[in-house]
């Protein structure tokens, strides 16, 4: 726009120099500009409500058949239920990892994974999407897999889902075929189906951010954005892809991935103690604030069952109220509880009740800068794993759990590997668990990893350590990490 105003000006007469046309120039700049991010949020958002669809249609079908009475194996629904669940939080908590795409300015994990089970349980993720069009979804695979594959698990699933759910969308009747092969580390993914193919104009065109293809496909529902963000994340895990369609025969996609196999198995996490059946000592009282009926109703089921006594508030008045009459032991305490602010009410209950009271806040949001809201005990992020908000509880109450087993679960043991640090790296690797203590405290998982990461960074003397984290961090014993944590604080004092 700004090169249009300074041709007319040339045209009119005008002299392009002066103070007046560099003043229209830079507001035709910053139009220009406002409407670029106008449009990049509008891309942003379509983007993300693309990528939830598959594991939300998972969650609402199999909800829908239990509550019918109609699943034939509820604990397999519920297990494929909560996988579901978790790649939506996965997606959550990448989605400026997923703005970053097209920029290629993405990082990649790389974990050892169970290779077959991985592609069992992508199957059963979207099983369910292909019997509602009357599908076949077909796993073909070798007899003989590596167990143990290196790859990032998000990227790797983000990017089967979008290609399967493309197939099935676009495949109104016959099968939908995922073919693994896996030769000299070399794994290929094609995924085929039956559907209304892709004319040879329309190939190039179908990667492209937001670009849809005529004819019938235009017809199905979609914002253009799968494959476009299939593709980078293809091209950033060193991969490629390729398309063979034939018009109304059907589409194969094939994806090539280097996937090495570890040079020795990973080792197993230690198999933890049962789950937790109540607590030792007097009886405690909870009182649980959220606007939200719903997660009301899941916290309360999942504490009542265990010995405490809860009682619930939906906003700040009857919050005040129920901690005068009952003098809860903890508060649990969104921060958003509609138009009031759950950190304001957490200074009120502090004034009143002192710190014997304990408040925990639980958020979606990030948890405030520091200094801020310091009339909190601790901090746990939605959405969280139960063994999360259950060990944050164990912790601001001093209570020590009873579990199916008979056994609390043991303390992570001393690690041998942290007297090993030179002393040179000592006090660096000290201040990064310093950090890893402190996050652990809030539940921060993503700055958790990240602290992990830069710990890994300082010498190879500090590869066994952090490896030893993730695992406990992968498994969300928050408790075994802030234990190995203090114990290379203690080691490096």
């Amino acid at each position: 726009m700004a090169g249009r105003i300074l041709d007319w000006l040339k045209r009119e007469g005008g002299d392009p120099a002066s103070p007046e046309a560099d003043a229209l120039a830079r507001l035709a700049a910053a139009k220009d500009a406002a409407e670029a991010a106008n449009e990049a949020k509008t891309r942003f958002l379509a983007s993300v409500a693309h990528e939830i669809r598959s594991p939300l249609n998972a969650i609402y079908g199999y909800a829908q058949l239990i509550e019918r009475a109609e699943g034939r194996d509820a604990l397999a629904a519920t297990r494929v239920i909560r996988r579901s669940a978790e790649h939506l939080a996965h997606l959550v908590e990448g989605l400026l990892d997923i703005a970053q795409v097209e920029g290629g300015a993405m990082s990649l994990a790389r974990e050892a994974i169970r290779f077959p089970e991985f592609l069992d349980q992508l199957i059963a993720m979207l099983d369910l999407q292909a019997q509602a069009k009357g599908l076949a979804l077909v796993l073909e695979r070798p007899e003989r897999l590596p167990e143990f594959v290196h790859a990032d698990p998000k990227r790797l699933r983000q990017v089967l889902i979008n290609l399967i759910a493309n197939a099935i969308k676009f495949t109104d009747h016959g099968t939908v075929t995922l073919k693994v092969d896996y030769r000299n580390e070399l794994a290929t993914f094609t995924v085929i189906g039956t559907g209304i193919g892709i004319a040879p104009g329309d190939a190039q065109r179908i990667f492209a951010p937001f670009e849809r293809v005529g004819g019938p496909a235009a017809e199905r529902p979609g914002v253009g954005l799968g494959l476009a963000i299939t593709q980078a994340l293809v091209h950033i895990m060193g991969g490629e892809i390729r398309l063979d369609s034939v018009p109304g025969e059907g589409s194969r996609f094939t994806v090539r991935l280097m996937l090495s196999q570890p040079h020795t198995p990973p080792c197993e996490p230690a198999p933890q103690a049962g789950a937790v059946t109540g607590y030792i000592g007097r009886e405690r009282w909870v009182l649980l604030i959220d606007d939200d009926a719903a997660h009301l109703a899941m916290v309360r089921g999942l504490l009542e069952p265990l010995g405490f006594q809860v009682c619930t508030a939906s906003d700040s008045e009857t919050a005040l109220a129920l901690a005068a009459q009952f003098q809860p032991d903890l508060v649990l305490c969104d921060v958003a509880l509609g138009a009031e602010n759950g950190w304001a009410l957490a200074a009120q209950l502090r004034r009143r009740h002192g710190a014997a009271l304990r408040i925990v806040m639980l958020s979606g949001e990030a948890p405030l800068a520091e200094g801020e809201g310091a009339d909190h005990d601790s901090f746990v992020m939605k959405p969280f794993a139960f063994e999360t908000l259950l060990d944050c509880v164990a912790g601001q109450l001093g209570i020590e759990w009873v579990r199916a087993a008979g056994e609390p679960r043991a303390a992570a043991p001393e690690m041998p590997a942290a007297r090993a640090l030179a002393r040179v790296i000592a006090p660096a690797a000290a201040a990064h668990c310093a950090e890893i203590e402190r996050l652990v405290r809030i539940g921060h998982v993503r700055a958790i990893e990240a602290e992990i990461d830069r710990l890994a960074a300082l010498a190879p003397e500090t590869g066994e350590i952090a490896e030893r984290m993730r695992a406990a961090l992968d498994s969300f014993d928050l408790k075994a990490l802030a234990n190995l944590a203090r114990a290379v604080q203690a080691d490096a004092a």
